[in-house]
């Protein structure tokens, strides 16, 4: 028969594990340095899909944004056969001509440079141009290269802003996709039938001239996982992306409810290849002394995401090592818990990716932050080598430093006594959840 921990340890578990969170949150305050955001609350205000500022012009680009360019065209669109040129059929207007890539992560020059470029332009055609396919809905452009196969970026960078983007749109748009992935769209198909019930255009591969009553190019990007209230129509937020989710992830059939627990459920995100836990029996033992019902999940890039919806959002907790498949907690209820592990160097890209967006989302947030210790990179550099006792000085000489010693050459030995703590407050709050929501 198993032990229950004595109330007066809970409570001092629970005290110590409030006091670690303040301080982690308090030292990582004082050292980020954020990707690009908008400079003032003017562009804050004024961003969304750009407006004409004359009768004459039927163009509209906003290049303001420090990650994304978006334009709009308010005026018949025509989409040529193979090629990457948008003509507006607008005659009584003088002639323009814009160039954007439609990805929003422009201030990385390498990764933009292998989006395709669009162009758009109200320079007559030197053939005249015949609707094969006339739609009545208006086109919205943008891309599926870059990062996307990353799952955290095809959130961040894709799913999100399109989500957001849509919500400018007069009424579902038709999606017109370069770098276009016949995998994406089979993994998210659940998912974008509910932004959009229109057939998906491959503009890749399209040999067809087609014409839209408008389009909009690029997608709008709030920051990180993030659903601004500020920034949309009617103060959406990332609870209504979450309703989406649940939405297009939720069976809509009769599904016998399960079994009600008597522990909370939590499950261990289990990664391999780098970044893995290292004593992993002896932790998911300790999670299971701590009172937790343990399921290990190893999600991989073919795992339905209908499969991690049911799997996640059944759950009161979740654990894992810093690193893509944590975007996952989306799919969580608010007030469930979620313990991100932070190995070395890993301080910032942990906060703003992850936990920042978790706490907005409404989950109990704990950071995990793991000694030189525990991590592997002992075995691999002196003591006194600046990677292990100065990460963040190695990490601000750039990104390759980040990648190259502490995502791709970094697993974690969990210190157990240390991280029972931990455990303790997760316990409590998710036992909490889980007598008041299931």
């Amino acid at each position: 028969m198993k032990r229950r921990p004595s109330m007066r340890l809970v409570i001092l578990s629970f005290c110590a594990g409030i006091l670690l969170f303040l301080m982690h949150r308090a030292a990582l305050l004082m050292t980020f340095n954020f990707p690009p955001r908008f400079e003032n609350e003017g562009e804050r205000e004024n961003f969304g899909l750009p407006k004409p500022s004359s009768p004459y012009q039927t163009i509209a680009c906003d290049r303001t944004h420090p990650r994304s360019d978006i334009c709009s065209v308010y005026a018949q669109t025509i989409l040529h056969q193979n090629s990457s040129i948008f003509f507006v059929d607008s005659p009584n207007v003088p002639n323009s001509t814009e160039k954007l890539h439609p990805y929003p992560r422009k201030w990385e020059k390498d990764v933009i440079a292998a989006v395709n470029e669009l162009t758009i332009t109200t320079k007559t055609p030197k053939m005249p141009l015949n609707c094969e396919v006339e739609h009545e809905a208006p086109a919205l452009v943008f891309s599926t290269g870059g990062y996307t196969g990353n799952l955290y970026h095809d959130f961040n960078d894709g799913i999100i802003p399109l989500f957001v983007t849509s919500l400018h749109l007069p009424e579902p748009p038709i999606l017109v996709i370069t770098n276009f992935h016949n995998w994406w769209l089979t993994k998210y198909a659940d998912l974008l039938i509910h932004i959009t019930p229109h057939q998906v255009l491959n503009l890749d591969n399209e040999t067809r001239t087609h014409c839209f009553p408008s389009a909009t190019f690029g997608l709008l990007i709030h920051g990180e996982l993030l659903v601004d209230p500020a920034l949309t129509p009617k103060q959406q937020s990332i609870y209504h992306f979450s309703r989406l989710l649940n939405e297009s992830y939720t069976p809509h059939y009769y599904v016998p409810p399960p079994p009600k627990p008597s522990r909370p459920r939590l499950v261990l995100i289990v990664r391999e290849g780098t970044r893995t836990i290292l004593n992993q029996d002896e932790v998911v033992k300790t999670m299971e002394e701590t009172g937790f019902d343990v399921e290990l999940f190893k999600p991989t890039r073919t795992t339905e995401l209908r499969k991690a919806y049911a799997v996640l959002n059944q759950s009161h907790a979740m654990v894992g090592v810093h690193g893509a498949a944590l975007t996952q907690f989306l799919f969580m209820r608010p007030g469930s818990v979620f313990i991100q592990v932070v190995p070395l160097g890993t301080d910032w890209a942990s906060e703003e990716y992850y936990g920042e967006p978790a706490r907005r989302l409404g989950l109990d947030y704990l950071g995990y932050k793991i000694t030189v210790g525990e991590s592997s990179l002992v075995n691999k550099y002196e003591r006194d080598d600046l990677i292990l006792k100065d990460p963040r000085s190695v990490v601000k000489k750039g990104w390759f430093n980040t990648k190259n010693i502490y995502l791709e050459r970094q697993d974690v030995n969990i210190n157990v006594v240390r991280f029972r703590r931990y455990l303790s407050f997760a316990y409590v709050r998710a036992k909490r959840f889980m007598v008041h929501q299931g």
